[in-house]
């Protein structure tokens, strides 16, 4: 993209290959994922004071699934031909490329179990969600957790890491993910275009609000004593705790940990955790993804087969 804007600002064009830095690896692309955080930097919303001053072109996108080409000079840990998934970083981002330079320690080697265009839906979401479950909280077996847009990229994979756990899961999501998310696991499941959540649920251990707006004031009425609180979208507004010992954080979805991506591809391999791929599109057509992901309900992730 050369410019902030619509959709229609993804162009598919010729760019340079990178070239990885010493810490850096290569991955030749087959699949990147498509999160919300990806149309917010294009619309000029979210990040844009952490890019550089003239930040463009810029290719987006910070999922990826692929194999590696190069390997940067003080790499160990992968080489040439290794099948890997992971985050490449901010501000640098480019998994919407046939290449792209990913820090050696945001990768891991692929999920056997998955092929490079479910693994790229896998990082940046279950990231996210195991730091809303198990290092901003320490969601444990028999507790109440409340998953707000269950149905979505981090909530379904926050409903299979918390019953991983042997939590109690209640799901608030359209009538549409009904079926969806009890499949998944969820106990108790509400839908928020026929009841309020807080009319019909009540004493809960945590709270993950991945929808924002009004959602977490409101959720401070389910919360039980030493409650939390949990938000994915940013600074929550308007939370009043009425001073009630209730926690409430807010998930960066950046791990600092370079062993994490590991864990979540040993859970996947064992069959605890798998992702959910809604619709997939060629690289080229990145800009309808992110149309369908602006307006429409879907159910996990989108993603880009590139090659």
């Amino acid at each position: 993209m050369h410019e902030f804007g619509s959709p229609d600002v993804l162009r598919y064009e010729d760019a340079p290959r990178p070239d990885p830095l010493d810490d850096e690896v290569l991955v030749h692309v087959h699949a990147a994922g498509v999160n919300p955080v990806d149309w917010r930097i294009r619309q000029g919303m979210q990040m844009v004071s952490m890019l550089p001053e003239n930040p463009f072109p810029l290719i987006l996108g910070m999922d990826v699934s692929g194999v590696v080409e190069e390997v940067g000079a003080s790499v160990t840990e992968f080489e040439t031909g290794n099948a890997v998934f992971g985050v490449n970083g901010f501000p640098e981002l480019g998994s919407y490329a046939e290449y792209s330079a990913t820090s050696a320690e945001q990768l891991a080697p692929k999920p056997k179990s998955l092929d490079h265009e479910e693994a790229a839906g896998v990082p940046v979401v279950t990231q996210t969600a195991w730091q809303a479950l198990f290092e901003y909280t320490d969601c444990t077996a028999d507790q109440r957790v409340l998953i707000h847009g269950a149905a979505g990229g981090v909530g379904h994979m926050a409903v299979q890491l918390a019953k991983w756990k042997g939590a109690d899961v209640i799901a608030t999501a359209s009538g549409y993910s009904e079926d969806y998310l009890r499949k998944l696991g969820v106990d108790e499941f509400v839908n928020y275009r026929e009841e309020r959540f807080e009319s019909v649920i009540d004493d809960v251990d945590i709270v993950v609000d991945t929808v924002g707006g009004e959602i977490p004031a409101r959720s401070v009425d389910v919360l039980k004593e030493n409650g939390e609180l949990v938000s994915v979208v940013g600074q929550p507004s308007g939370v009043l705790t009425n001073n009630r010992d209730i926690d409430v954080q807010v998930v960066s979805g950046r791990s600092n940990s370079p062993s994490l991506l590991t864990t979540i591809s040993e859970l996947i391999d064992v069959g605890e955790v798998r992702p959910t791929i809604s619709a997939k599109f060629p690289l080229e057509n990145a800009a309808h993804a992110h149309e369908v992901g602006e307006t429409e309900h879907v159910q996990g992730k989108l993603v880009l087969s590139v090659t």
